[in-house]
């Protein structure tokens, strides 16, 4: 997996670069449960109260502007869920557009996680908006700049090759839904196609249509949504795929540990990031933290909290090589 060649950089590349700067694989999901961002925030926003969504969305602006920049010297990428954006309108989705661009201004790959998944012509759209650009008259713009976005694969290839086609023509990322963290993922992902499980199956099609946009340093820029709370299926997903990269949630508030995510990785150190959103933004939470330190050091809890994880997942990372 070490191997460099001279091939032209791609998402892959820019996400292993990243990984090698700030010495972590953590990515930090920006998930706002409004409830639980602080009130200090809340404050500087009173005079919106009259206009709820608008009231929302600035408190969800400021509160992922100063975790980036509490958080941005620790980890290299975030990920914002735009269900939560979407919650509230299209003030939501000016909140998830403005927290992409600040991320970008600050230097981190940002990840869409928009689960999208449709009939080509809708895909073509879906791509276009997340991570391609959009043709008006004779000007072409940018809806989302999104380095990656994660996608659906039940409708099939002809509903996965826009996304494809968009990663290879502008250094993009994709990672596709394998094995989902939540309970009931064993309802479908489980079921036996003749002797594999269908999620074993959707892992052959991700590492063949990967293969068209390996990296120089032996990673694709299709990767696979593999849920940390399933460590049984991990190390069979990971032979499956080697040369993918692993967007791995399930880690913290769900339940998985470190420990779990041992075979995540390949011999070469690489291969896999591991999302944490609520036990991270919301660490100043913790019974532990608010006794000791009180509500007013949520951001140096944020802090900790990464620390802590970089420190955990480090001692089952293989040593890195490339």
């Amino acid at each position: 997996m070490a191997t460099i060649t001279n091939r032209k950089e791609n998402f892959s590349d820019k996400l292993i670069t990243t990984i090698q700067k700030k010495n972590s694989c953590v990515v930090v999901g920006l998930d706002p449960h409004f409830d639980l961002i602080p009130g200090t925030i809340k404050e500087t926003f009173r005079n919106l109260h009259d206009d709820a969504f608008k009231y929302a969305a600035n408190v969800i602006l400021e509160f992922n502007k100063q975790i980036i920049d509490a958080l941005e010297p620790l980890i290299g990428i975030v990920k914002l869920q735009i269900a939560f954006y979407e919650l509230y309108g299209w003030q939501g989705i000016w909140a998830y557009t403005e927290t992409i661009n600040y991320a970008k201004q600050k230097g981190l790959i940002v990840i869409g996680d928009v689960k999208r998944g449709d009939v080509p012509s809708t895909a073509i759209a879906y791509a276009n908006a997340h991570i391609g650009k959009v043709l008006i008259n004779n000007y072409t713009e940018t809806a989302f700049q999104s380095d990656a976005i994660t996608v659906n694969p039940l409708l099939g290839m002809d509903s996965i090759l826009p996304f494809i086609k968009n990663a290879e023509a502008y250094g993009k990322g994709v990672f596709v839904l394998a094995k989902t963290s939540n309970p009931s993922s064993v309802e479908f992902q489980d079921l036996l196609c003749n002797s594999k499980k269908l999620h074993q199956i959707i892992a052959e099609k991700i590492h063949e249509w990967g293969n068209r946009l390996v990296g120089n340093y032996g990673y694709s820029s299709i990767g696979a949504v593999v849920g940390a709370t399933y460590p049984e299926d991990i190390l069979t997903l990971r032979k499956m795929m080697p040369s993918a990269y692993l967007l791995i949630p399930g880690y913290g508030a769900q339940g998985a540990t470190a420990e779990d995510l041992k075979n995540c990785f390949n011999s070469d150190g690489y291969g896999a990031i591991i999302n944490a959103s609520r036990s991270i933004l919301y660490a100043y939470n913790n019974p532990g933290w608010k006794d000791k330190y009180g509500i007013h050091t949520w951001k140096k809890a944020a802090q900790h909290a990464v620390i802590k994880m970089n420190e955990d997942l480090n001692k089952f990372i293989p040593a890195r090589n490339l």
